[in-house]
């Protein structure tokens, strides 16, 4: 006589155990001062030093002026810069052992790592706001449809960052990713073609960096893809980009997060 099998336990649902106590304490943690005082003041500063800034013979682009490509810019800059600081507050969590007891919660690991992302964007949208304010005080000037798509764009490339947030906090230590998210940040931020307009082999160099796609999509409707020096940046271009690298960030987020909770 065989004994009956017993039924198998039902698999959980994909984001099992997430619900709004766990975010609102999530972003409690993320809005401290000293966060939000390096994400909101750094790309204000930033454009206030750089606004005025225009290439000679009048910098005027199709839909605004350089003011307005600035503010887009800073707007890129700084969600980003928020998303990757704020996401990498996921190494003192590993540090604490705090990734293996995830394990062995209600809460799946997809429902961990979509609160980290939700949260790290939420926490993006502060500068971006803040610097639109200071571009509208400034007097930049851009068609009003420039306004609600550069910085709902800007704001929406923030995910990108996120994931590899959480990628640079599951390999560093802590006190090392504490300092990284802002240099490295920077460096991709020139290179991207935000600080200053860039052209030649400089702005071909910059197509193959990672902040190269949000801001080509973010200043599409003001510049329609061309430079300050008449080249041309196509946004089938920009959007390889910004999904290649988001594929890039996310797999080393997930491959990091399974080994820090001993999931294969």
């Amino acid at each position: 006589m065989t004994a009956a099998l017993a039924p198998a336990a039902p698999r959980p649902a994909l984001f099992q155990g997430v619900n709004p106590t766990f975010v609102r304490y999530e972003l409690r943690r993320r809005f401290n001062r000293q966060t939000t005082l390096f994400t909101v003041l750094l790309p204000a500063v930033l454009y206030l030093a750089l606004f005025r800034t225009a290439p000679s013979g009048g910098a005027r682009l199709p839909h605004g002026d350089f003011a307005a490509w600035m503010m887009t810019g800073q707007a890129v800059y700084g969600a980003a810069t928020a998303a990757v600081s704020s996401a990498a507050t996921i190494s003192v969590e590993k540090s604490a052992g705090w990734m293996r007891t995830i394990a062995l919660s209600p809460l799946t690991p997809p429902g961990y790592l979509l609160v980290k992302v939700v949260c790290s964007v939420l926490m993006a949208g502060v500068p971006v706001a803040v610097v639109g304010v200071l571009g509208a005080l400034t007097g930049a000037h851009a068609d009003a449809s420039v306004w609600t798509l550069s910085l709902l764009t800007a704001w929406a490339g923030s995910v990108v960052f996120a994931a590899l947030g959480i990628g640079m906090g599951l390999v560093m230590k802590p006190d090392v990713v504490m300092h990284m998210p802002g240099l490295t940040m920077t460096g991709l931020a020139f290179l991207g073609n935000l600080f200053v307009p860039l052209g030649g082999t400089m702005l071909e160099v910059s197509r193959f960096t990672p902040m190269y796609g949000v801001a080509t999509l973010a200043r599409y409707p003001l510049n329609e893809g061309f430079s300050f020096h008449g080249e041309h940046s196509g946004a089938a271009g920009a959007v390889l980009n910004l999904l290649a690298w988001g594929a890039g960030f996310s797999f080393l987020a997930v491959r990091r997060f399974r080994k820090s909770t001993g999931r294969p």
